[in-house]
Parts: structure tokens; C-alpha cells; sequence
């Protein structure tokens, strides 16, 4: 197994370093993953009925649900931790080619990463979308009229459903960031997979396209993934500890 101490020898030597990042980055910030020992589907499983958007659009009672969980949502008080900070010591370093990340609670962003380096796979919590005009707008609005009172605030414009602009299960991705994913992979030659199952699909390709076209891919992860036997390196552990010491060396 590679060390700390090699990874970070090829930070230093690479040209271009792509970052993948999951749920686990965020933990440290105080957002649940979905999957891991603590995750929130581990322990409520009816929970990812919920992330469905056909039972989304179908059920009233689940998108009330979802927009007491949104008002709830740790995403508006937690701030980004080491491991965001060190991603953009990554990209001050001059190293950082493109931060394609599975989250949706825009702590990269907050953390000082260029927004225009940044990949949302998945959307972001701080928008909300119509699902009948494709409108958008800040997810604020929308949780204000529900602690007025409105249970599921129908879209203003129309009269649609709204729901977060995030991607649930059941829809596609934007084929833009999907473009932008795999052209990143193709041009990396350093890939640091940071806190991601590597199980959900399409996203979970990346580092396989990155590995095909000869670049190194780390996995940095505190459980097991599914790329661990074909990674060049597997650094086990907690991110706010290991991905500063693999960025500062």
C-alpha cells in the first residue's frame, strides 16, 4: 500500500490533478453521508425512498416531508473543514485542473474553490427548480414561505412543483457536466478520489476513464470503495487528516 508521504510525491510531480469528491468530505462538517456506518440511508432506509423523483412527484406527504428535511438541513450552518481548504491549496498550488464533486451543499465553493473549476454532478441545495417551467432561484425563497406555513410551495410562475435543484434518482444528469467529467479525466494525470463510494453511476466511470488514459488514481476514503483494487494507491483514514498532508506534502 502506498504511503502519505509517495501520494503527496505525486502531487508535487503531476501536471494536472483532477479531484473527485463524495459525501465523505463533508462529514467532517457536520453533513451525514448517505452510505457509511452513520449515513443517512444506513439508518433510515424509507429515507432514500424520498431521493426517488417519481415517488417525489406522486406523493404530497413525501415532498412535505422533503421541505421540513430542507428547512432542517445542516447544509446552512456548516462550514467547509481541512479537507475543503486543502482542495484549494491544491488549485492556489497552480495543480488543480477541474473539482468534480457528488455534493450538493456547495462547501467548496464556500471553502474559496473557483466556481468555474467546480463540477456539481448532482446540482446544489441552494437552488430550488420547477419541475414544470424549468425555473430557478435561490432556495431561500422557497424556505421561507414554508416556515410561513406553506407545506409544498407550488412554483409562483406556474403553478408547478418545486423541488430543490439537485438530482434524484430516476433523473438525468446534465450532459454538460458529464462532458466536462470525462474530458477532465482524459486530460488529468493525478486523480484523488476524496470521500466517495465510487458506486453511483455515471459518476463512479470517471476514474476508470482516468485510469485507461494512464493517470494515477488515489482513493482517499475512510471505508472501502469500489475502486480500491484497481487504484494506484488507497489512503484509508479521515480526509481532514490525510488529503492536507497529501497537498502540503
Amino acid at each position: 500500500m502506498s504511503t502519505v508521504e509517495e501520494v503527496a510525491g505525486w502531487v508535487d510531480e503531476a501536471r494536472a490533478v483532477v479531484v473527485l469528491t463524495g459525501a465523505g468530505i463533508s462529514t467532517d462538517s457536520g453533513i451525514a453521508d448517505f452510505r457509511g456506518p452513520n449515513g443517512v440511508w444506513t439508518k433510515d432506509p424509507k429515507a432514500e425512498r424520498m431521493a426517488h423523483i417519481s415517488v417525489y412527484m406522486d406523493d404530497p406527504d413525501v415532498r412535505k416531508r422533503s421541505w421540513r428535511n430542507r428547512v432542517e438541513h445542516p447544509a446552512w450552518q456548516a462550514q467547509p473543514n481541512r479537507g475543503h481548504a486543502a482542495i484549494v491549496e491544491l488549485e492556489r498550488r497552480g495543480k488543480l485542473h477541474t473539482l468534480i464533486t457528488q455534493n450538493v451543499d456547495g462547501l467548496h465553493q464556500a471553502a474559496g474553490s473557483d466556481p468555474d473549476l467546480v463540477v456539481e454532478m448532482h446540482g446544489t441545495v441552494h437552488e430550488v427548480m420547477c419541475m414544470a417551467c424549468d425555473e430557478r432561484a435561490p432556495m431561500e425563497r422557497a424556505l421561507a414561505r414554508v416556515r410561513a406555513g406553506e407545506e409544498d410551495p407550488p412554483c409562483r410562475s406556474c403553478g408547478g412543483i418545486l423541488k430543490s435543484a439537485t438530482v434524484s434518482f430516476g433523473q438525468n444528469l446534465d450532459p454538460n457536466d458529464i462532458e466536462r467529467a470525462e474530458r477532465a479525466a482524459l486530460e488529468c494525470d493525478l486523480m484523488l478520489c476524496v470521500g466517495s463510494t465510487l458506486t453511483v453511476y455515471p459518476v463512479a466511470e470517471v476514474p476508470y476513464v482516468a485510469s485507461a488514459s494512464g493517470a494515477k488514481v488515489v482513493v482517499i476514503n475512510a471505508e472501502p470503495t469500489a475502486f480500491d483494487e484497481r487504484a494506484d494507491a488507497v489512503l484509508r483514514g479521515q480526509i481532514g487528516d490525510l488529503l492536507p498532508k497529501v497537498v502540503n506534502g
